[in-house]
């Protein structure tokens, strides 16, 4: 066998050194059908087509397996979820508040979400020199800009200073290895890029998934409810600014809360009423591979091969809710018990509190291939946004108390009326803790607001000094997570993470 290897490798070598004598002519020329970012962009299609790549960089960080899943690592950090994986030791790190720039799971966010970004500065740079009609090129760009905010939105949010990059990089730029910006021009940009998509002809829905106005404005708010608070501290104007452009979605009647909770993850829901803005899935293309994650821990009760018990919601964190909240019952957010995979009629008790609201029924019964997508923007939170935004600018009103009520009643809820100003506050706040949890919502709430649920109190306590139901102790630098290690050794202009 090594005399066969040998032989072999002296022929490849023999080759590689005989056509590199012979052909350096031919290499020196360019293969028309190898398409490079010069020769690319040509043709409508080439404009359409870079635009759909930006979109794929959203599920890298929804993968999940036996290694766990990158996004897990925003709720691990909220206090209020459990894991039985033992080997994701990357989600103990983060729960037990012991996180290190080593964390897989930041690093999945820092590289795929530049890589989103990179190809938002390729389009973005390039689709206007493409001849093709102006209206769907402004289409396509407003799309660009709305992903490119997304991605540093949500990294600025995560990691803090970060670098800010709008222009393609190639090896020779020099932003290569750029440095970081302040969080203030992260957030200019954002501002910038959702205020150009907005204008950009984009349809208040769009059933297939891609960027809406509905979306974009829906962003915005959120993003101005963020600058309002931690760290920018931009104060009532911002508030005004997320209250006015809620609004705008709200009053636009092109959105409603769903009928039925089951209705969240309902694959035949995708992108319509509740569900704003969504990452895509499709049954047999590209399955919703998060599935397996959040299934109780080899119970027997799926149609999937790996049941992980990857991810669930403390008992303390369930049991918070009003004993009459439709939410917490069976089979609503959460389910403790389950049909066994073998005899659908033998109950299965799954010994935690998992989470039903994201549990694609027909995948785990029988399929093992979801088709269910994953909200990143939906009506209920919108509601919120305005409620608690409107209230910081004016206090209580009665479109403030009919707008979180919708949401209150859902879940067979008494309606909030006659509250002071500061308690609509904490009860809007226990709204977004009790509606949006487990959809890596909860955890940026708490580094806008410096606050915490005290899931014994149901008050909110300071987010640092804050002692999660298991016992640990939020410190400072939770208030981010570390940029990752990898990225502070190719890039020696980065600055660590204060604490990291």
């Amino acid at each position: 066998m090594k005399t066969i290897i040998k032989k072999y490798g002296f022929l490849v070598l023999t080759v590689y050194t005989l056509g590199f004598t012979s052909c350096t002519k031919f290499l020196d020329e360019s293969d028309p059908s190898n398409f490079t970012v010069e020769n690319y962009f040509t043709k409508p299609e080439h404009a359409r087509s870079s635009v759909n790549a930006i979109y794929a960089s959203m599920r890298d960080p929804m993968s999940s397996g036996f290694g766990g899943g990158p996004w897990t690592m925003t709720e691990f950090a909220t206090g209020q979820a459990a894991t039985d994986l033992g080997q994701a030791v990357d989600s103990y790190f983060v729960k037990d508040l012991q996180n290190t720039a080593d964390n897989s799971y930041g690093l999945n966010y820092w590289q795929n979400y530049y890589k989103g970004i990179g190809n938002a500065n390729l389009s973005i740079a390039k689709i206007p020199s493409i001849a093709m009609d102006a209206a769907e090129a402004k289409k396509l760009l407003g799309e660009a800009h709305f992903l490119r905010a997304w991605y540093y939105f949500n990294l600025v949010q995560m990691f803090g200073n970060i670098p800010l990059i709008t222009e393609p990089v190639d090896l020779k730029s020099d932003q290569l290895r750029p440095k970081q910006a302040a969080p203030d021009d992260v957030y200019k940009l954002i501002v910038e890029d959702l205020k150009t998509a907005e204008v950009a002809g984009l349809a208040w829905v769009d059933v297939t998934g891609r960027v809406s106005l509905g979306a974009v404005k829906s962003l915005l708010a959120k993003v101005y409810l963020t600058m309002a608070g931690y760290p920018l501290q931009k104060g009532a104007e911002y508030f005004d600014l997320a209250a006015k452009k809620s609004e705008e979605v709200i009053d636009s009647k092109q959105f409603k809360l769903f009928n039925t909770y089951g209705d969240l993850h309902n694959p035949a829901k995708k992108n319509i009423e509740e569900n704003i803005f969504m990452i895509q899935y499709k049954t047999q293309i590209i399955p919703a591979n998060w599935q397996e994650l959040i299934i109780p821990y080899n119970k027997n009760i799926s149609a999937y091969s790996a049941e992980t018990g990857g991810i669930y919601a403390t008992a303390d964190f369930v049991k918070s809710y009003d004993p009459a909240d439709l939410r917490a019952k069976e089979g609503q957010f959460f389910f403790t018990k389950f049909t066994n995979q073998d005899n659908r009629n033998l109950v299965v008790d799954l010994g935690g509190y998992f989470i039903y609201k994201i549990f694609d029924v027909a995948a785990h019964t029988s399929t093992a291939n979801s088709d269910l997508n994953w909200s990143l923007l939906r009506y209920a939170e919108v509601l919120l946004i305005y409620a608690e935004a409107a209230n910081e600018v004016n206090g209580p009103s009665t479109k403030i108390y009919d707008e979180v009520n919708l949401i209150r009643t859902r879940a067979q809820l008494p309606k909030l009326t006659g509250l002071s100003k500061d308690q609509l506050r904490e009860a809007i706040w226990r709204e977004r803790w009790y509606e949006l949890c487990f959809e890596n919502v909860t955890w940026f709430d708490m580094a806008r607001l410096r606050k915490a649920f005290n899931v014994s109190t149901k008050g909110f306590d300071n987010y640092v000094g804050h002692k999660f139901s298991y016992g640990p102790v939020l410190t400072q630098r939770e208030l981010l997570f570390p940029i990752p290690s990898r990225e502070l050794r190719n890039n020696t202009n980065l600055i660590p993470t204060p604490g990291y």
